[in-house]
């Protein structure tokens, strides 16, 4: 394995974690709570929300208002 490659790697993972919490944990919570009904989509984002880029909603607000892209978070 490259050098490249490995920090795609270690990006990849701090982005979307395979540890036993996302991949068993959460899943089964999910299919747990599907049994009440409810908002389907809602759950799907719950089980894989999209990576954080480590800015809170208000950053986010500021920046677009500002006319800005976020800067991207670095580890």
């Amino acid at each position: 394995m490259t050098p490249a490659e490995f920090e795609g790697w270690i990006e990849f993972y701090r982005l979307y974690p395979f540890d036993d919490f996302h991949r068993f944990y959460r899943p089964a919570a999910m299919v747990a709570g599907a049994f009440g009904g409810g908002d389907m989509q809602g759950r799907l984002d719950w089980l894989q929300p999209p990576p954080s880029t480590g800015h809170t909603g208000a950053d986010l607000d500021l920046f677009k208002a500002a006319g800005f892209t976020p800067p991207r978070k670095t580890t």
